[in-house]
């Protein structure tokens, strides 16, 4: 089948849109775990139509199909693991409709997560689900991830915005739900589809709730002696009841690592920071917040605090932390990023435990995140062409898992499950979950063509 495919699938797409040779499979065999598994072919459609045809196609041949956006994922989620085509979303990048009175856009799944925010932004507009990766990611991995971000305190993530959707099943049918079908009614399939990791359909087009853009905003840099600290501080503004709409989470390494290339007076060294904001309509409104978010930082010895007095001192404050995970690349060959979650009120439990864990397998591990909600980005420096320090990353990862399900968290806060933590799932979700999931994959995908082999062991 291998060999026919060129001649076959250049009766559905444009063959200069198709891609057979090595070094151009090679470019979408990996993603951001750096595990690479060849695909047999690679398609970029540009219309719902093309990605209905090939998949039509695939089900007929039983070829497997694993759809991508730009290869930002964590998890391996878009890793052709059997072969088969990669079906690349990237030139389905259109927006589509900006309503303004209603407050929602309509976009093709290629569409960069920046790109949208950018254009939203330009009426007023806000479209807060704010993954770090939101200069690359697509809306169609965020919503296939369940994405959330760095606004994820306040306003929530991915799931909070989708209104509606369009997606092609196994067999080529296309399902819209939602905003694309008003008059629907029964089992909400939006839903399901919405962290499926692109195992059940393939997204196409969405639509997505917009907010008005805050008018005014609030931003303090908080730093601390130790990891713990920081993390009280997160329990106890949880505890109080203020909602700001970020805090972020850097610790000492982390933030070391990206300040030797980010030159700034606003950063010290050497502490581990909370980025914190709060915004609303006016500064009556948001200032009596932030005074209370100064005093507890204060109760939790904090070794300064520093307003973000400019544009340009906020933007550069959000451009460091957003450049977290890109930095820590140069400290070690390999990188595990996990994104564990645990209430806020065990966040300073959690990073005494990383610390535990880090000292025990006598490896690194840097620590970022979107505190405000407990998710925090863990990452385990290593080297993957050294078995034994592999061999100490996947115990020191086994041992993060089980502390997390234990303080009642969850493996994943939006990377997603993909293929390197399908093992821990049913010690999450139990025996009964693992066989649910099974059963509902079966009924969307009886022949396990779509991203086959990934979520379940």
């Amino acid at each position: 089948m291998k060999e026919n495919l060129r001649t076959d699938l250049k009766q559905i797409v444009d063959e200069k849109r198709i891609f057979y040779t090595l070094e151009d499979r090679l470019c979408y065999s990996y993603d951001a775990t750096n595990i690479s598994y060849m695909p047999d072919a690679v398609v970029l459609p540009v219309t719902t139509e093309e990605v209905v045809e090939v998949v039509k196609y695939a089900h007929r041949n039983k070829i497997p199909v694993v759809t991508r956006g730009l290869g930002s994922g964590y998890t391996g989620g878009s890793l052709p693991i059997k072969g088969g085509i990669v079906m690349s979303l990237e030139q389905m990048d259109k927006i589509l409709e900006i309503n303004q009175k209603e407050k929602y856009v309509i976009a093709e799944a290629g569409v960069v997560t920046l790109n949208l925010k950018n254009e939203v932004a330009k009426y007023g507009l806000l479209y807060a689900p704010d993954p770090s990766s939101d200069k690359m990611s697509t809306l169609g991995g965020n919503v296939a991830e369940n994405a959330g971000g760095l606004k994820g305190r306040k306003y929530g993530v991915t799931r909070n915005y989708v209104l509606g959707l369009e997606f092609v099943l196994y067999d080529g049918e296309i399902i819209r739900t939602g905003f694309f079908d008003p008059d629907g009614k029964g089992y909400d399939l939006e839903s399901l589809l919405i962290g499926s990791e692109g195992t059940l359909g393939i997204i196409t087009k969405m639509a997505l709730r917009l907010l008005h853009q805050p008018s005014y905003e609030e931003t303090i840099l908080g730093s601390f002696p130790e990891m713990e600290d920081a993390a009280q501080v997160v329990s106890d503004i949880t505890a109080a009841g203020i909602i700001p709409s970020t805090i972020e989470f850097i610790d000492t390494d982390t933030l070391d690592c990206v300040l030797e290339y980010m030159q700034t007076d606003l950063v010290p060294k050497g502490g581990t920071v909370l980025l914190i904001e709060i915004d609303g309509k006016n500064k009556e409104e948001v200032h009596p917040e932030m005074e209370k978010v100064e005093k507890i930082c204060q109760k939790n010895r904090a070794t300064s605090l520093k307003f973000a007095e400019t544009k340009a001192d906020r933007d550069m404050l959000w451009e460091l932390r957003k450049s977290c995970s890109a930095a820590l690349l140069r400290i070690a060959p390999t990188k595990v990023n996990e994104d564990v979650v645990v209430p806020p009120s065990k966040l300073p439990a959690l990073v005494s435990e990383i610390k535990r864990i880090s000292q025990k397998y006598n490896i690194p591990i840097d620590t970022f995140g979107h505190a405000g909600d407990g998710n925090l980005h863990v990452n385990i420096m290593s080297d993957r062409k050294d078995p034994e320090k592999m061999e100490r990353t996947e115990k020191a990862v086994e041992e993060l898992f089980d502390a997390t399900l234990k303080m009642e968290g969850t493996l994943s806060g939006e990377h997603g499950i993909g293929i390197t933590k399908s093992k821990f799932l049913e010690n999450a979700v139990g025996k009964t979950g693992i066989e649910m999931m099974k059963r509902v994959k079966k009924a969307f995908d009886p022949d396990a063509i779509l991203n086959p082999g990934k979520i379940f062991s």
